[in-house]
């Protein structure tokens, strides 16, 4: 499949089946979390697993976007990560850019397995650092619900084709 064929193909999904995300295929999403491209390749992100039972219903108390997927991931930025890129001209920290670029391989990677996964950042914060402190500090970019579409109400929503033309947002210089 074209990278093309895989972006377009990819949505977000809102309802799963019970059936678990297997090791090997939990093993190759975080490869390709491990290898996304960062500033400096500092790698200031911080990813979260949750499939335990125990797990997952602690964190499905944090957010009504979890869509009973059997595995949700967490990204998290640390904009105080030793060497994260700061750029000189105007402070900006690389930091959440680089926890999206590296939440985007695992999104991009689920799909090339034939998973489905939702962008989620509809979440409390405050909630999650409570149930899960390990997660304060960090800027929490995106919750990925993860798993197999449910056939009967796992489809894209109507939304996903609509698009914006590109003289709308692209303007070369």
């Amino acid at each position: 499949m074209s990278f093309l064929d895989l972006a377009s193909s990819r949505y977000s999904c809102r309802a799963f089946t019970d059936e678990p995300v297997t090791q090997d295929e939990l093993d190759q999403l975080l490869e390709a979390v491990r290898v996304a491209p960062t500033a400096k390749n500092t790698q200031p992100v911080k990813v979260w697993v949750f499939r335990s039972d125990g797990a997952l219903e602690k964190i499905r108390t944090c957010t009504r976007c979890h869509f009973d997927a059997p595995l949700l991931v967490l990204f998290g930025a640390d904009s105080n990560a030793e060497g994260v890129f700061v750029r000189p001209s105007d402070g900006q920290n690389a930091a959440i850019g680089d926890a999206t670029i590296v939440a985007t391989h695992y999104m991009l990677e689920a799909k090339d397995l034939g998973l489905d996964t939702c962008w989620v950042g509809f979440f409390d914060t405050p909630a999650i650092n409570e149930a899960f402190p390990q997660t304060a500090g960090y800027d929490l970019v995106g919750l990925f619900p993860t798993g197999h579409a449910a056939p009967e109400k796992g489809d894209p929503s109507p939304r996903h084709t609509q698009r914006k033309a590109l003289s709308e947002y692209v303007e070369e210089l």
